[in-house]
């Protein structure tokens, strides 16, 4: 196996010891791609500055810390911790948790579901029936363009897997949630298959130790069928000194409906890939998005739509809370093919920053190839408004009070569209809180 690419040795060493420890056994099929995304890592490796998509991200620090693939099983009371400590949803939510990429089967709990559902752990689908997975994992995440996808695919060891068939309706979210694990590096994978008409919505929730480093390289396959719709929640809420690599691959059938909420509030360096690719015309996509950080954070968003065929439509919102030292990255790409005629594409970046000091470096992309569309983008980035500080403060607020309501206010325009409805109040709690008291997980911790 070529041997090349930044960072990779002590990876491909892992594997091996994976391998040899049955951690990442599976049917031949799977097998076959684990080792042609093996393959690939050792050409690639990780992504450095020099490249034109990681320009403004450097991996440095995280490629350099002593990360380990876990070899045992989760221990139990982690994740109900976690869970008694967040109180997201209710008791009717089916609920998987994972830790340091594990399933731990105390916190997790899968009520009865309708026919042909089926909500679990991904290991145990593969051992008990691979045939319902093998046409979609691995299939869809690209591994030709950066390592992360590639070494997931490779080496992960357990994840979700939501499979809904055709014409059902799940009357409550899937919440699954993914808790770091000290010096662990976890490549947890969700596959979700939504059959035609069928109808759910998923909440992953990354959480973990305050103090603690370690790194989350997750990758989720989403497919919807056709006219299915599919909600997606990704709340990003890792430990202040945490790592954070997630990729989100979409492919939408014909006359299908993709929803995207997906919010960064934690860790210490964050990148989120999420990529729409319309296989069937008359589809839409809702993507929104806030991140909010501060101290030394650091925060990357790198999304691409694909309208590969005619009369789809795509929206795209990103909004960025800035203060102390931190940075975001925003690089949105909608790509128009040239057979996708009567496209209707938006795309908004906007950065509310609270300091002098954060840097946001936005770049709003159109490739356009076909004449029949209509396309927009635009992004904008500023402090807050003196005559709206000034209007409230005339009314006998005080100067903390205003910056903090006029900051929830940029905020809320974003939470205001996530579902499910315990997610955005949970939402609402934690921003009310940290825009009171000003200072990021850097410095509460």
């Amino acid at each position: 196996m070529p041997r090349g690419g930044r960072g990779t040795e002590r990876f491909l060493a892992a594997f091996e010891e994976l391998e040899r420890a049955g951690a990442v056994a599976g049917p031949e099929w799977l097998l076959a791609r684990r080792r042609a995304a093996l393959g690939r890592f050792a050409e690639v490796g990780f992504p450095a500055s020099r490249e034109e998509e990681w320009r403004y991200t450097s991996m440095t620090p995280m490629v350099e810390a002593p990360f380990r693939l876990p070899l045992e099983a989760a221990p139990n009371g982690h994740g109900r911790h976690a869970l008694g400590r967040l109180g997201l949803g209710t008791a009717a939510w089916p609920r998987l948790v994972f830790v340091g990429g594990r399933l731990s089967a105390a916190g997790s709990a899968v009520p009865p579901l309708p026919a042909g559902v089926r909500v679990g752990s991904l290991a145990d689908a593969l051992r008990a029936d691979g045939r319902l997975i093998e046409p979609h994992l691995g299939c869809h995440a690209a591994l030709d363009r950066e390592g992360f996808t590639a070494l997931n695919t490779a080496c992960f060891q357990d994840g979700a897997l939501v499979s809904v068939p055709s014409d059902i309706r799940l009357p409550e979210p899937i919440h699954v949630v993914f808790v770091g694990a000290p010096g662990v590096l976890a490549q947890p994978r969700c596959l979700v298959v939504a059959g035609p008409g069928s109808e759910a919505t998923v909440v992953e929730h990354y959480v973990g130790p305050a103090g603690e480093a370690y790194l989350t390289n997750a990758v989720t396959e989403v497919v919807v069928g056709e006219g299915a719709v599919v909600r997606h929640c990704a709340l990003e809420e890792e430990g202040a000194h945490a790592f954070h690599v997630r990729t989100v691959q979409v492919d939408q059938e014909r006359d299908s409906t993709f929803v995207s909420g997906s919010v960064a509030l934690g860790g210490r360096l964050v990148r989120q890939n999420l990529g729409v690719l319309f296989r069937g015309e008359g589809g839409t996509c809702t993507l929104d998005g806030l991140y909010v950080v501060g101290g030394g954070q650091h925060v990357d968003n790198h999304i691409t739509v694909d309208h590969s065929r005619p009369r789809c439509a795509s929206r795209q919102l990103y909004k960025g809370i800035l203060e102390g030292h931190a940075r975001a990255v925003f690089n949105g790409r909608i790509l128009v093919r040239r057979d996708a005629q009567k496209t209707d594409a938006n795309q908004t970046n906007r950065n509310l920053l609270l300091t002098d000091g954060p840097e946001v470096y936005s770049k709003p992309q159109l490739e356009i190839f076909a004449d029949d569309v209509r396309c927009t983008h635009g992004a904008a980035e500023g402090q807050l408004g003196e005559e709206a500080l000034f209007y409230l403060r005339s009314r006998g607020m005080g100067e903390a009070a205003a910056r903090t309501l006029l900051a929830y206010g940029f905020a809320n325009e974003v939470i205001q569209r996530i579902s499910p409805e315990p997610v955005r109040a949970h939402l609402e709690q934690v921003m009310a809180a940290r825009l009171r008291d000003g200072r990021g997980p850097e410095e509460r911790s």
